[in-house]
C-alpha cells in the first residue's frame, strides 16, 4: 500500500502538482477530538502542539511549534515528521480548564488525542 501511494505522488510530482521533495516526505500525523463535559463536541479551542526533542536522539529532527483550532466536531489534526519525537498538546478553550496530553511519536503513524475540558469555577461560586 505505501508503494502505491509513493507512485501515485511521484506521477504527481512529474505532473508538476506536487513537488518531489513532499513526495518523498515521511510524515505522522496527531489528531484528535476536544470534548466538553457531559461529552459533547467543543468547537472552536485552541490546540497547540509543542515538540519536545529527544537530545540523546542522534537524528536531529527540528519541528516549530503549531496551533489550529477545532472545528465545528470539535476535531483538529497536525502533520508532523516521521521521526521519534515527544509532544505536548495543550488545550484551551474560554470558560474551561487546560488541559494537556503527552504524545510519542515513532514513525509513520497516526495518534489521537481524546480531551474532554471541565467547566472553570467562576468567582462567587
Amino acid at each position: 500500500m505505501r508503494n502505491r501511494v509513493f507512485w501515485v505522488l511521484m506521477v504527481f510530482a512529474a505532473a508538476g502538482l506536487v513537488s518531489p521533495a513532499a513526495a518523498a516526505e515521511h510524515h505522522a500525523v496527531i489528531s484528535g477530538t476536544v470534548f466538553r463535559e457531559p461529552g459533547f463536541a467543543l468547537p472552536g479551542a485552541e490546540v497547540h502542539l509543542k515538540p519536545e526533542p529527544d537530545p540523546a536522539a542522534s537524528k536531529k529532527v527540528k519541528v516549530k511549534a503549531m496551533k489550529a483550532q477545532s472545528d465545528g466536531r470539535g476535531e483538529f489534526a497536525f502533520r508532523v515528521p516521521a521521526a521519534p519525537m515527544r509532544y505536548t498538546v495543550t488545550i484551551r478553550a474560554t470558560g474551561y480548564l487546560e488541559e494537556k496530553k503527552t504524545v510519542m511519536i515513532q514513525g509513520e503513524e497516526r495518534q489521537d488525542v481524546f480531551a474532554t475540558l471541565k467547566t472553570a469555577a467562576r468567582e462567587g461560586q
